[in-house]
């Protein structure tokens, strides 16, 4: 399977709490260090990807076009319900939400749709701003 289609799989499997769709299945919710020990940790037959590290998992989720969400939370206005609000945001300072328009739970066949983005070429910094070409040999060298 490809990355969305495994994502897609442990979303949708009662075998992982670290993994959840969350705002009504448009996003996807990851517990950052539950995962790196209940998905990443895995060895063996039981390995899920070819990682260890969450950055991978990051590189892989925006090369597939996926963006990074950050919760938007309403605040209170009150000192105590602020605070309290605050503690509980950090608490959950450790979920990652990431949203792609190819990757929602109410309509699954979009996940076909799921591609890789081409890498760009690198190229020299500036070279594209100031329209230089590469080195050429002359003409009968």
């Amino acid at each position: 399977l490809c990355f969305p289609q495994k994502l897609w799989e442990m979303l949708e499997s009662d075998q992982f709490r670290s993994i959840w769709w969350s705002n009504g299945g448009k996003c996807v919710a990851i517990n950052e260090e539950l995962f790196k020990e209940e998905v990443l940790g895995r060895a063996g037959p039981q390995r899920v990807f070819n990682t260890q590290r969450i950055e991978s998992i990051i590189r892989q989720l925006n090369s597939y076009g996926f963006t990074k969400m950050q919760q938007d939370d309403q605040r209170s206005a009150s000192l105590p319900e602020f605070l309290a609000e605050e503690a509980s945001i950090s608490a959950h300072s450790q979920i990652l939400y990431y949203y792609s328009p190819c990757f929602n739970r109410a309509h699954p066949w979009l996940v076909e749709r799921c591609r890789r983005r081409a890498a760009l070429k690198r190229r020299a910094p500036g070279a594209a701003e100031l329209g230089e070409r590469p080195l050429q040999r002359p003409r009968g060298s």
